[in-house]
């Protein structure tokens, strides 16, 4: 029998890999369709983008199709006409999706707090959860993770760096783990001071070395605040103290992360910058099948280097373990206040290191709630943001 996939966000990056990591495992060597996939697309969403979307739905056949932005809802219904696909919209879509009684695996690949309802009504039915997004994880890692428990529901992360320490403690038990080694490339401004990091600009921001993103994770690299997410998400993730989470510059980006365990063993996870195996990994996990991914060749590598980060310049990683050790909250404040002031400086109205400092500012006033529900996650969601917003109107002119 096959495994019956719902992806979330099918249209961007991930979800477009995903699609293609499918169709690969689905067929027989001389690239023929198999009659019974392996892997079957059972439901596909996208925000605004309808057009692909349809395109999508035409191609893979899905059981259900849902845009979760409704003022697309028509224009969707009209371009899907009487195929035989039922139609849904809103976040609620997305839930009745992670819902559906069939699905195996749901694959989520929506950036932000959008997909978090559905992925909890997901693990509250014991699905096998493929997250590629970071913030389900940091928002309400502590919840989810214990819904999934309860549930027998599996976490698989598709993040590289996080898929990288997922596959390598497959070496131990969890209990032998003495710490997780997180990498990063450095980012665009790996070598920046304090005062280079003054002047950069949105273009300079967007021009990453390595990876190929959007505007918004590009930037979060950047600023390393996207390490600083990774930490809180592997410390729910992985069940681990936050003090044995540490993160390495790592310019290549070949080794995406190592586990180091008690007897002194390093076990780490390589490969070239490509998302489609560890989208293979969380579906075919525990097992693993040939595929599309890009085969790595250590002898065209050469070298491999690694270094600590200049803490005092990029004061989002020190500031990410502070939210992880709180808790609650804390880490609900720390990720939408980031997106809300990332938003500003790509419109051009505030300045680079900016962000960070939006960011300290809403978590000095906010007051974590240790124990916090899904509905007081979203509250404190929508709070940082509209701090972010307001503080912006008293920061002068000349300074922005």
């Amino acid at each position: 029998m096959g495994k019956k996939v719902a992806i979330l966000g099918s249209t961007g990056s991930i979800g477009k890999q995903a699609l293609k990591v499918i169709e690969s495992l689905n067929s027989t060597f001389s690239g023929t369709v198999t009659e019974n996939p392996c892997y079957e697309v059972f439901a596909l969403t996208a925000h605004s983008n309808v057009t692909l979307l349809t395109e999508q739905a035409k191609k893979y056949r899905p059981r259900f199709v849902c845009v979760t932005n409704p003022d697309y809802y028509q224009k969707l219904c009209e371009m899907l006409g009487d195929s035989g696909i039922e139609i849904l919209s809103g976040a609620k879509g997305m839930v009745e999706i992670a819902r559906q009684e069939e699905v195996d695996i749901v694959l989520s690949a929506v950036v932000g707090v959008a997909c978090l309802e559905a992925l909890l009504a997901a693990a509250g039915r014991g699905k096998r959860l493929a997250i590629a997004s970071k913030e389900p994880l940091v928002i309400a890692g502590q919840l989810l993770s214990e819904i999934a428990a309860e549930n027998g529901a599996e976490i698989i992360p598709i993040d590289s760096e996080h898929s990288a320490v997922f596959q390598a403690m497959q070496a131990g038990r969890r209990e032998e783990v003495s710490r997780i080694i997180l990498t990063t490339s450095g980012g665009p401004f790996r070598e920046f001071s304090a005062d280079d990091m003054e002047k950069v600009t949105v273009e300079q921001a967007l021009a990453h070395p390595v990876w190929d993103m959007g505007p918004k994770i590009t930037v979060d690299s950047a600023t390393m605040m996207n390490k600083a997410l990774e930490v809180i998400e592997a410390r729910w993730l992985f069940d681990i103290p936050v003090e044995k989470i540490e993160v390495l510059v790592h310019p290549e980006s070949i080794v995406h992360s190592l586990v180091e365990f008690v007897d002194g063993s390093v076990v780490a996870q390589l490969g070239l910058p490509d998302m489609c195996l560890p989208i293979q990994y969380a579906l075919t996990y525990p097992c693993r099948v040939a595929g599309i991914a890009k085969r790595l060749r250590l002898e065209d590598v050469g070298q491999l280097s690694f270094e600590h980060l200049n803490c005092e310049v990029f004061r989002a990683l020190p500031l990410g373990y502070e939210v992880a050790r709180a808790g609650g909250t804390a880490a609900a404040v720390f990720n939408a206040a980031n997106e809300a002031a990332v938003g500003q400086f790509l419109e051009g109205r505030i300045r680079f290191v900016q962000i960070v400092e939006l960011t300290e500012h809403c978590l000095d006033k906010h007051s974590v709630k240790r124990k916090a529900g899904l509905e007081e996650l979203l509250d404190a969601d929508r709070w940082a943001r509209e701090q972010v917003n307001n503080a912006i109107g008293y920061i002068p002119v000349e300074d922005r």
